[in-house]
């Protein structure tokens, strides 16, 4: 998982890879794209995830002392993995907008050196990338949201020829719908690749989210029974994903917006 920037156009993504795509919601509104900041690390020797939770407070407490209410993170653990997978832990943060997380970037390069450094003693980060982020299906609301979650990503590529904008991002409206109409509790994400990566094998991350592993196995009852009917009807002959790793997160930080 690496690689973002995406510009906002009118009715248009242009993403830094100098891919353009005109993406609008069902009401024919541009979508607006928010950045997610992927960090992967692996255990050290005898570190675990209770060294990486005291240095986690540690981190929320920089984030009070620096009034940072623009930044949400989630840790991440691999659940459905393979040794493809090969880390410990995804951090997984954002902010409203690409400038705001730039600004909180800027104040953790600057103050942060010392938390930085016991994170890098626990968990040495092997990654760091940045995505341009769509929502296609918002969970629902609550008001107490849940501290654990199940996230899962794809990997997809679309046929030749075809356009996210003109082709994808329709389809995934639909879909989206389609899931709502079927009871779906989940949220639905696209993730663009732009910053930290190269050489990436697919197009976009297909991203799901649920409150728990119970909910997922809803919608994989319902896509099996009926949901991938409508699924190839969508999108065959338009894009290809593979098999979803599915990750187990846990709430470090919350936005106040989120709040």
């Amino acid at each position: 998982m690496n690689r973002l920037i995406l510009t906002i156009a009118t009715g248009a993504l242009v993403l830094g890879a100098g891919f353009d795509v005109a993406v609008a919601d069902n009401h024919g509104d541009a979508m607006v794209a928010t950045p997610a900041e992927i960090f992967t690390c692996k255990y050290n020797e005898g570190k675990g995830p209770a060294d990486m939770q005291k240095t986690t407070a540690k981190f929320n407490a920089w984030a009070d002392k620096e009034g940072i209410t623009d930044y949400s993170a989630w840790s991440l653990v691999p659940y459905y993995a393979n040794s493809n997978q090969d880390f410990d832990v995804i951090w997984l943060g954002g902010a409203s907008s690409a400038a705001s997380l730039g600004a909180i970037q800027d104040k953790w390069l600057a103050t942060g050196g010392k938390i930085e450094a016991e994170f890098q003693s626990i968990c040495p980060t092997d990654a760091h990338g940045n995505f341009a982020t769509l929502q296609f299906m918002a969970p629902p609301e609550s008001d107490n949201p849940p501290n654990n979650v199940v996230i899962a990503f794809s990997d997809c590529n679309m046929a030749d020829g075809v356009s996210f904008g003109k082709d994808v991002a329709p389809a995934l409206a639909e879909w989206a719908e389609y899931k709502a109409e079927n009871d779906s509790t989940g949220g639905i994400w696209i993730m663009f690749p732009a910053y930290g990566g190269g050489g990436e094998e697919f197009d976009f991350k297909y991203v799901t989210g649920h409150r728990n592993l119970e909910e997922q196995g809803k919608d994989w009852d319902q896509y099996t029974a009926e949901g991938r009917i409508k699924a190839a009807e969508l999108f065959d002959s338009k894009v290809d994903c593979d098999s979803s790793r599915v990750y187990l997160a846990t709430r470090v930080r919350t936005a106040a917006a989120d709040e």
